[in-house]
């Protein structure tokens, strides 16, 4: 069984810069994401990830084991480990997203164990959100499920670069290869018309521990890595600081007749004496000064926090973005973006909504949903919106952080729906 994987190039470091692993590698950080249906396994995986990996502190163990022991369990349920609410551990379900942190030698974990349920999942995107991988489990006996489908959609509308499928429960279907290879080719053909452009299936059981941490001696057919290895090798990422320069002014500081624009740069490089351009006036200026955490530099690098003195008086204000180069955002007023609906309250064809992309916020309206005419509670969906000042966009595919936005009540200031910009058009029309 060959397996297809979505990647990216190669990784980057992440703070603290530095650290080291015991081949004296720089170790990075991966974020990751786990989605399964009910009874899948999942939080049963996460805590043998844990308990395995040796991430988990004795006193940790030992109220697991004691807890299991009080429910008549011989072994210790690894899955209290991570359903750690009172309602989660009564209901047998994961219910928020809990982030969970690990480290092996070779690698830093930042884990977001997100919940399976349909009612969930708009506590799965937000997990999702910042990972750059999925772990989408299915129960080997039931194959591919509705929620399944779900999870995948959800991993391929926010763009996470790499998917593993974790059959899970293994041990229940005889360790056979067959039924390995009908659900791999079942998720495949789903991925496919979800735009999901690739995956690694690893076959696994959970409770027993088989290709989770350490190689299974039950499915010598499978010739991949066991999950954790997975984990510790995939790239990380790609460095923010190749992408095109994205400053979204945050705050202006004035200092007598100077001006200080302060924010984070989400992406790129910015370099005194560099010709920038600030969106949406289109005016145009030089880098005179650059500033982080209270000294001058002479650039600036993505994620950093820093101040911008430019070497003319413009109009800057709260919202705008400077850019440098030639790669300019698109300038827009009408935006069609894949959602997740996240409110109670149901967004409706007509609705009149504040928009907020990164540090900007304007008036919006919501001009078509694909094929519907509202979108409930955790509904995916496709709508075109309309604001009412231009808006400098990338689509979510270039940038997660400047593809991004959400909409609110204008009324409450609540948070409606999150939106992942597909396509920006009729630019300041």
């Amino acid at each position: 069984m060959s397996s297809t994987t979505s990647t990216t190039s190669t990784a980057t470091t992440v703070p603290p810069a530095g650290t080291t692993g015991s081949a004296g590698d720089t170790v990075d950080t991966l974020r990751f994401a786990t989605a399964g249906s009910v009874d899948d396994g999942k939080s049963t995986l996460v805590g043998r990830l844990l308990h395995d990996s040796k991430s988990v502190l004795t006193d940790q163990l030992e109220a697991v084991e004691r807890a299991s022991a009080s429910r008549g369990q011989e072994a210790p349920d690894l899955a209290l480990l991570t359903d750690g609410l009172r309602a989660e551990r009564e209901q047998g379900i994961t219910i928020d997203v809990a982030y969970r942190y690990f480290a092996t030698p070779r690698r830093r974990f930042i884990l977001a164990d997100t919940p399976g349920h349909v009612q969930y999942t708009r506590n799965m995107v937000t997990g999702a959100s910042t990972a750059e991988l999925a772990i989408i489990l299915i129960d080997a006996r039931n194959g591919v499920v509705e929620q399944t489908r779900r999870h995948a959609a959800v991993a391929g509308l926010l763009r996470v670069p790499n998917v593993v499928v974790a059959v899970n429960k293994m041990d229940l279907v005889g360790y056979e290869q067959a039924v390995f290879e009908r659900i791999v080719e079942d998720f495949a053909g789903h991925a496919a018309q979800l735009g999901l452009p690739g995956f690694t299936p690893i076959p696994v059981s959970a409770l027993v521990g088989d290709n989770v941490v350490d190689r299974s001696a039950h499915m010598d057919w499978y010739t991949g890595p066991p999950l954790l290895e997975f984990l510790e090798s995939v790239p990380v990422g790609t460095d923010p600081v190749d992408a095109p320069a994205r400053f979204p002014v945050q705050y202006v500081i004035r200092d007598g007749d100077d001006r200080h624009y302060a924010g984070q740069l989400v992406s790129g490089t910015l370099r005194v004496g560099d010709s920038v351009t600030v969106h949406p006036s289109g005016e145009t200026s030089v880098i005179d000064g650059l500033d982080v955490l209270g000294s001058e530099v002479a650039a600036a690098y993505a994620p950093q926090s820093i101040s911008v003195r430019l070497a003319d008086q413009r109009d800057v204000s709260r919202g705008d973005m400077i850019t440098a180069g030639v790669d300019a955002p698109a300038l827009t007023q009408d935006v069609r973006a894949a959602v997740c609906h996240l409110a109670d309250r149901a967004l409706r064809v007509g609705d009149r909504v504040l928009l907020r992309h990164t540090t900007r916020t304007v008036k919006a309206i919501v001009k078509d949903i694909d094929g519907a005419d509202e979108l409930v509670v955790n509904d995916l969906g496709r709508v075109t919106v309309r604001t009412a000042e231009p808006l400098a966009l990338d689509e979510y595919a270039v940038s997660r952080r400047t593809g991004a936005f959400l909409l609110i009540d204008p009324a409450d200031g609540a948070t409606l729906t999150a939106g992942m910009v597909e396509s920006a058009f009729g630019a300041g029309s």
